[in-house]
């Protein structure tokens, strides 16, 4: 998979890169700002099937450089990158068209996993906004809920899960559909990387 990098600190970006081609699959270009990107975007022999905008970088100007970038790309997902995991900016960037919002903390199988998720035409959404946003209608995690996400971020099957927990594999199916609807996943794979970071 050709994925466009765009970031304007060279460590945080080399690091980044080193985690996505660690991973054989995906081929990384690296650029430090939204005018770079756009040019790249232009340059490239084949297109990017997905580019990954740092927020707060040169030309970005706010969320106008994803609309530049998205244009530019004709339909391919581009997401935003930051270190500022805000549920309101997250927000706007989801309803400015951004396939993602993704934190610079994530794992390097989180990252891949986001990408492969948003790649297949999946929005990635940050466990924080859907709490918020579910807040009153369910959102809140029973302790067992909380039990059996925290089997799934750790990439277990039902039946490995059902072992842990001393539970039928039935009753942690049913969990799982639970789990998907209260933090708005489409699937497990989606619930475990909304998942906060101390389930």
């Amino acid at each position: 998979m050709k994925i466009l990098l765009a970031d304007d600190h060279g460590l945080v970006r080399e690091a980044l890169s080193s985690l996505l081609r660690n991973e054989s699959r995906f081929e990384v270009t690296e650029v430090d700002c939204v005018e770079s990107a756009l040019a790249a975007v232009e340059a490239a022999a084949e297109p990017f099937e997905l580019v990954l905008l740092d927020y707060d970088m040169p030309g970005m100007n706010g969320l106008d450089g994803l609309a530049r970038l998205r244009a530019a790309v004709g339909g391919k997902p581009v997401a935003i990158l930051t270190g500022t995991t805000s549920p309101a900016l997250a927000r706007q960037a989801l309803s400015a068209g951004a396939s993602g919002f993704l934190s610079k903390t994530l794992s390097g199988r989180a990252l891949a996993a986001a990408i492969d998720f948003m790649h297949a035409g999946g929005v990635f959404a940050p466990y924080d906004l859907m709490k918020e946003e579910t807040t009153g209608t369910g959102g809140n995690l029973t302790q067992r809920e909380a039990d059996v996400l925290a089997g799934l971020r750790q990439g277990k099957s039902n039946k490995e899960i059902a072992r842990d927990l001393n539970l039928q594999e039935v009753t942690i199916k049913l969990h799982v559909k639970t789990l998907c609807r209260k933090l708005g996943a489409r699937n497990r794979t989606q619930a475990a990387l909304m998942a906060p970071a101390d389930i």
